[in-house]
């Protein structure tokens, strides 16, 4: 039996597709991997989060950046949508086009029954070798859970978990927390 080899293409070729696309992909190693599509509860909490976040940071040198704008882990060459992004001071970007994000302090990622396994696996290992990247903010969107890795001195990373709509996480190197309460407003569980 024959199989069809694998298409590989450069990160060049990727972006050019990638601007040009109906549908985002991340891209690692040469290969173009599809994204799924998000929930209604996925996109409000990815909007109750970026709000919140905006607002206390408003006074401050840090921008909150949606999940259409792509990082790049340079360490591992992977190309990914975080849901959220926050650059504190001035972010640095792969071109002048300043579409691929690469100095993050702060990512924020919702997960799904599909991702979940990726994002605390995978796409964290890639994550933890951003060297100014603080905290790791992943948001259930099935239930009322956030959890928090944050950076310590030594390099290792800490786990704060709050559950229910009276906890919170505190993001010390931005100023900032998130509220069970605002990440989860109006966000309604299936029975």
């Amino acid at each position: 039996m024959s199989t069809v080899p694998k298409q590989y293409i450069t990160a060049e070729e990727y972006l050019h597709r990638e601007r040009k696309a109906e549908y985002r992909s991340e891209y690692f190693r040469g290969e173009m991997f599809a994204m799924a599509r998000a929930s209604a509860n996925h996109n409000l909490i990815v909007l109750n989060s970026g709000a919140s976040l905006r607002d206390q940071l408003k006074k401050s040198p840090c921008r909150v950046y949606p999940s259409d704008l792509k990082l790049r882990i340079e360490a591992t060459g992977l190309y990914t949508y975080p849901d959220l992004s926050i650059v504190c001071g001035e972010p640095q970007f792969e071109s002048d086009r300043g579409d691929v994000l690469l100095n993050p302090i702060v990512l924020v990622e919702v997960l799904s029954e599909s991702t979940e396994a990726y994002d605390r696996g995978k796409k964290f290992e890639h994550y933890r070798t951003i060297p100014g990247l603080q905290h790791y903010v992943l948001i259930s969107q099935d239930r009322h859970s956030i959890d928090c890795f944050t950076r310590s001195n030594n390099g290792s990373w800490d786990l704060t978990s709050c559950q229910g709509l009276d906890g919170k996480i505190l993001l010390d190197a931005i100023g900032c927390e998130l509220s069970g309460s605002e990440v989860y407003d109006k966000v309604v569980f299936a029975g």
